[in-house]
């Protein structure tokens, strides 16, 4: 899970960072995942773009797009809110009018709950499998953005680089759209 915001102005929609800090200590935090992928001419998925992020927990990982959905806010417009901040603005996400998401993860602090781990909150996490057609150019919130094969994002070697359980979301991502490996 990740949330970069500019705290020296409040946003309509946004919280301080205080009131977030308390919200976080009461309630779950309704978030969403996105894997950016790009389809071959049949629909088959031919590569998978994973963020290189600076994590909640300090670390430096591989991590699928992710961000809160803010108050008043439709899922729809969060994915591209997020997609374009990340990816760009020249991404193309192809997101249908009514997304549905393909499973739902909850990040708890405590890591043994559910295997899904952020250490600032209880958050719920709607997960997508996006394609985008266009051009990426990570933002500044991204340190990098690598595209890989299925074999390659299912490997054991992405997995040890990503943190908080979503190497297992990405793998959940690979087999909703029927290329894990």
């Amino acid at each position: 899970m990740t949330d970069v915001t500019d705290t020296t102005q409040v946003v309509p929609g946004w919280l301080t960072r205080d009131d977030l800090e308390s919200a976080r200590e009461r309630l779950p935090i309704v978030y969403v995942d996105a894997v950016p992928v790009r389809v071959d001419d049949r629909g088959i998925v031919v590569s998978i773009g994973l963020l290189l992020r600076a994590m909640p927990d300090g670390s430096i990982s591989r991590a699928p797009v992710s961000g809160r959905v803010l108050y008043g806010e439709r899922i729809r417009d969060a994915l591209v809110r997020h997609l374009e901040k990340d990816l760009g603005s020249m991404a193309l996400p192809r997101i249908p009018a009514s997304p549905q998401p393909f499973t739902v993860i909850e990040y708890f602090p405590d890591p043994f709950v559910s295997g899904f781990h952020d250490p600032r909150q209880h958050a719920v996490s709607l997960a997508f499998v996006v394609p985008v057609s266009g051009d990426c150019v990570p933002s500044t919130s991204a340190l990098d953005l690598v595209w890989m094969t299925p074999s390659e994002a299912a490997s054991s070697i992405v997995a040890d680089e990503m943190t908080g359980g979503q190497d297992r979301l990405l793998r959940l991502a690979l087999a909703h759209v029927g290329v894990l490996p």
